[in-house]
């Protein structure tokens, strides 16, 4: 009797409840199929440009490129006319404008970054922290005058390679600094803590247990910083010339590098070896980029395993 009674009370439910649920689960699948469709649809909005001009820059550039001179001599004695000669003096001078910068900024960011995580507080925290925000807004040509301003105006150098690299630690600084900061946050304050707890040192803290976890982000961070400068422009053309010849010396003389070949060239694009070498300088800085991105995922899985153990 009471089996009877429960079945139609069932029965009696699901009549009630059908007609409403059916409309309802329909709907969600509906919008979920429509918003499935709108995010794959931006997808492939977004990725369309970034793999036609890759797929330009790969079939126009490959030619001057996968030349062995390309990578070993410069464009010294070469005219617009003329094919032949290579790019390494842009690479070498482009390899060491960013790699001095590198060796500037990437010390100072970090500093800044633990100082923001692990010991700012207050005002000077929050005045630091607008500081970095600012310069993450800071248009490169502004940099490139503020140095000009300040070492060449001011003080009377000359026009050279250093200079950039000067320019570019103050375009480079801020993204190292936001990402490092970020990496440092998701270390667990557990750690810390425990450490604390036994007596260790807040600096040996930072020092032992901090920085090592957040190791690998933070080494992406740099190379993501320096896939941000080693392309510039600006700096190039305000603080130094550039030279078809191979100049190592950062502190005397034009110098070479791979934007400044682009722009060079570019004046001559019309000229069917000019064209060229405007697309295998592009490449090749985009080959240097994606080197230095490859590294850093080696270097960042190897310390990651090896903190595990």
């Amino acid at each position: 009797m009471s089996t009877a009674f429960l079945a139609h009370d069932v029965n009696v439910a699901d009549r009630a409840a059908g007609p409403l649920l059916i409309p309802a689960a329909r709907g969600r699948r509906i919008r979920n199929l429509a918003a499935t469709a709108f995010v794959t649809l931006s997808f492939v909005v977004a990725v369309i440009p970034l793999v036609w001009i890759i797929t330009e820059v790969v079939v126009k550039g490959a030619p001057d490129v996968f030349h062995p001179s390309w990578w070993s001599h410069s464009q010294n004695g070469v005219t617009e006319r003329r094919e032949g000669g290579g790019a390494f003096h842009a690479i070498t001078g482009s390899v060491l404008q960013t790699a001095v910068c590198a060796l500037i900024a990437v010390p100072l960011a970090l500093m800044v970054a633990i100082f923001l995580v692990e010991y700012g507080r207050g005002r000077l925290n929050s005045a630091v922290g607008f500081i970095v925000d600012v310069l993450t807004g800071i248009p490169s040509i502004v940099a490139a005058l503020f140095i000009y301003a300040l070492l060449i105006t001011t003080f009377g150098f000359q026009r050279q390679g250093f200079a950039v690299s000067l320019a570019l630690v103050l375009l480079m600084i801020p993204v190292v600094v936001r990402t490092t900061e970020e990496m440092l946050k998701l270390v667990p304050d557990d750690l810390r803590e425990a450490s604390l707890a036994l007596g260790v040192p807040k600096w040996k803290t930072t020092v032992r247990i901090v920085i090592p976890t957040a190791l690998p982000g933070i080494i992406t961070g740099v190379m993501l910083g320096i896939a941000r400068v080693i392309g510039e422009t600006a700096p190039l053309l305000i603080l130094v010339g550039y030279s078809k010849t191979i100049n190592n010396n950062l502190f005397s003389g034009f110098q070479g590098s791979l934007p400044g070949m682009i722009l060079n060239e570019a004046t001559n694009i019309t000229l069917k070896p000019a064209e060229g070498r405007v697309w295998g300088a592009a490449l090749t800085l985009i080959l240097i980029v994606l080197t230095l991105n490859v590294v850093a995922r080696l270097i960042a899985r190897s310390t990651s395993s090896r903190a595990k153990k």
